[in-house]
């Protein structure tokens, strides 16, 4: 953006993105000096808009309040990525209620250029996913997340109204310590005045929620998202077990990850403690870690890994029939 048109236009963003920005500031993002900051301010007033410069310790520059900008113009490349954010956002359930996506990417394409909106049709029609596709489900309503958020960001104890998974309805006070995103669900994390402990809860099951007068502090060090990793983990499950593998933390923990398992490293090895409602499919994770390990509880772990060792032998004797197939031509 070496023209200087393109710069003024450029400083019109960043004074509509912020509150207020001090001339370094802008100097810094733009990369020119400060005294072309001012002239740059200067050319914006000069073709009618209110950009007001305060002084002092805390002064800047900043647009007048409650003042209307034009409608949005996007570049080639920003307009890509919004698209895509918007498609993948979709795909893997970030976006919160359903049709704010597809509505968002209409009004986008309404306003580009008819080339570039063709274009981008394109891909969107033609992108494939390696992603898997969030559980058709309604996630949480938009008022939902921005309330907690702006709890979450001011500190500020909430109530809401709740549903369990056996469908319980209860009214709970939180102290929302985050928000988190996880394999497809939006939960919130927080001190639950009720059980009196720290809880995580998810958005699509919550109802109202309503901000209070009570502020709080989050606990020095604490992470929302492997509190919540770690929660998940936790859920009860049918079976308790522990499993020592023979291998580092660091190699368990690139393949096993938080939400499957709790590991702990000892002078053995790797200690494995998990919860699971089927055994067979830990079995088979297990099998597939490359590393020797010991079942210490539950003996029907054992078996299950048994049975999945004589599954693997029985098809590995099978005989092969007719020719071997070609060799596969390796990607480019």
């Amino acid at each position: 953006m070496s023209h200087p048109a393109g710069r003024v236009l450029a400083l019109l963003e960043l004074l509509q993105t912020r509150h207020r920005s001090t001339a370094p500031e802008l100097a810094g993002q733009l990369g020119v000096d400060e005294r072309t900051v001012r002239r740059y301010v200067a050319t914006l007033v000069e073709l009618g808009l209110p950009v007001t410069a305060d002084r002092g310790r805390h002064g800047g520059y900043r647009l007048h309040a409650g003042y209307k900008l034009p409608p949005l113009m996007l570049t080639d490349d920003e307009a890509v990525a919004v698209l895509l954010g918007l498609v993948v956002a979709e795909r893997v359930g970030l976006a919160t209620e359903q049709p704010a996506t597809a509505t968002a990417l209409a009004k986008i394409r309404r306003v580009l250029p008819v080339a570039l909106a063709d274009r981008l049709a394109a891909v969107q029609e033609h992108l494939g996913f390696t992603l898997r596709r969030a559980e058709p489900e309604r996630g949480p309503a938009s008022a939902t997340l921005l309330a907690l958020a702006s709890a979450t960001r001011h500190r500020q104890r909430v109530a809401l109204d709740y549903r369990s998974w056996r469908g319980e309805q209860s009214r709970r006070e939180l102290d929302p310590y985050g928000l988190v995103f996880h394999s497809g669900r939006w939960y919130v994390t927080g001190h639950d005045h009720r059980r009196g402990e720290v809880r995580t809860f998810r958005l699509d099951r919550i109802g109202t929620v309503t901000p209070g007068v009570a502020t709080f502090t989050v606990p020095a060090g604490f992470d929302a998202v492997a509190w919540v990793t770690r929660s998940l983990a936790g859920v009860p499950y049918r079976h308790e077990v522990e499993v020592v593998l023979e291998t580092d933390l660091v190699a368990a923990q690139r393949r096993i990850p938080p939400s499957v398992a709790e590991l702990t490293a000892t002078t053995d090895g790797v200690v494995l403690r998990a919860r699971a409602e089927s055994l067979p499919g830990l079995a088979a994770l297990l099998a597939g870690l490359g590393c020797p390990f010991t079942v210490r509880y539950p003996d029907a772990l054992r078996v299950a890994v048994a049975e999945h060792a004589r599954r693997l032998a029985e098809w590995a004797a099978r005989p092969a029939g007719g020719q071997p197939p070609s060799p596969r031509r390796p990607l480019d």
